[in-house]
């Protein structure tokens, strides 16, 4: 209960010393401040990112492999090793389909770009995707109006399209889409579906802005030969390694590998994509740890200096509380109060200012400033405080009271 009555003590009279010089406290506090909200606009941005990144790829699937050409990430020297592999084809999607046990689904897709028309509105460069019945599942695609097309269209490569919700809303903004016929290139396709809206990628690709058309109507109206790319839809995620396993050995047989030598395709999934994303998430926040720290150590800087300064004027007071029985302990508790008090008053400030910039933040990438961000803003703020008020306090708690007594 001693000890508790002294912290009291100590912040009645750190108050009252802060009270006492506010300019001095004020200007004490810029550099906290700019700290602070350096700290949480950088934290926002971080977390805004994360979660703009996780929203994106969830679109691709944690239970989906692709199996393609190449792999979304290689250096120079394996890009030169590998890009005269031999395309991947319709037939290697349905042996993979018809040999595959850990597969749920198989799709096949091509991609490439197109000027879509309807009447006298047209869209340039939309993005046009070879697909097949099985797509939809294996893509994870909702529609709003319509179907999906089917295994018969497919393969009688139908001129049907499914839209994206970006272009119905652009093309037929009073009247639905559905047994409309827009113009793809340079063929006509009619309209039975429409795709739920699904948003940006991280990268700023728009998902909404699509045409989704069978494959066998994207090889002979678009490209001759598409590059194109097997999905398979595991049963279980907890299989995706004796998927990707037992992929890999179906691919080097339909290819004729030879044994030894290696893959000329690559078999790619969501975890590439996070942990590159998180190999450079992290040299962004050590940045934005190295930035920030310099913030707060010029500010911790400042806190220092003014406390040796408050110590050297209130010498004779120190004398006078050891004089009547203060113990160490209890002047190093008031001098560490004030420098937290500074500190704390600069972490709230800081978040004052900090929140609305927040909300410009919010404008890109859908984050503000939560509650964990606020409170480490404010333990760091405390923190700074107490390490920058340390040597002062200490210094004040080590006066002789004689020495201290005689000071002018």
């Amino acid at each position: 209960m001693r000890f508790f009555d002294e912290c009291r003590e100590a912040a009645v009279i750190a108050v009252a010393a802060l009270r006492a010089n506010k300019l001095r406290a004020g200007l004490t506090t810029l550099g906290i401040i700019i700290g602070i909200v350096t700290v949480t606009l950088m934290a926002t941005a971080i977390d805004g990112l994360n979660r703009a990144f996780k929203k994106s790829i969830s679109v691709i699937g944690a239970d989906v492999l692709f199996i393609q050409r190449f792999s979304w990430f290689t250096n120079e020297e394996e890009w030169r090793r590998s890009r005269n592999r031999r395309e991947l084809t319709l037939h290697h999607a349905r042996e993979v389909a018809r040999l595959s046990t850990f597969a749920r689904a198989i799709s096949v897709e091509s991609q490439g770009n197109a000027d879509v028309k309807y009447g006298n509105r047209s869209a340039r460069s939309v993005w046009v995707v070879g697909n097949t019945e099985d797509s939809a599942m294996v893509r994870g695609l909702t529609l709003t109006e319509g179907r999906w097309f089917g295994a018969n269209e497919v393969q009688s490569a139908r001129q049907v399209c499914v839209i994206g919700h970006d272009l119905a809303v652009k093309f037929f903004p009073f009247e639905s889409p559905l047994g409309k016929r827009l113009r793809v290139g340079a063929a006509a396709y009619e309209v039975i579906g429409v795709l739920d809206k699904m948003g940006q990628f991280f990268t700023g690709f728009n998902f909404d802005n699509q045409v989704v058309i069978p494959v066998t109507r994207f090889t002979s109206d678009l490209s001759r030969w598409p590059d194109v790319s097997i999905m398979v839809k595991v049963h279980d995620v907890k299989q995706m390694e004796e998927a990707k396993e037992e992929l890999r050995g179906i691919m080097r047989q339909l290819r004729q590998v030879p044994p030894g030598a290696p893959d000329d395709f690559a078999i790619n999934q969501q975890d590439a994509l996070l942990d590159n994303f998180n190999q450079i998430g992290g040299t962004l926040a050590l940045a934005g740890l190295f930035i920030t720290g310099l913030s707060l150590f010029v500010g911790g800087i400042g806190v220092m200096n003014i406390m040796f300064v408050s110590v050297a004027e209130r010498t004779r007071e120190i004398g006078v509380r050891k004089a009547i029985g203060a113990k160490r302990r209890t002047i190093l508790t008031q001098f560490l109060t004030e420098a937290t008090l500074i500190s704390l008053g600069a972490g709230v400030a800081g978040l004052l200012l900090a929140w609305p910039m927040t909300l410009v933040i919010d404008r890109f990438l859908a984050a503000t400033m939560s509650i964990p961000t606020a409170i480490a803003a404010l333990l760091v703020a405390a923190t700074t405080g107490i390490v920058s008020g340390f040597l002062p306090a200490w210094r004040a708690a080590r006066l002789n009271p004689v020495d201290a007594l005689r000071s002018e």
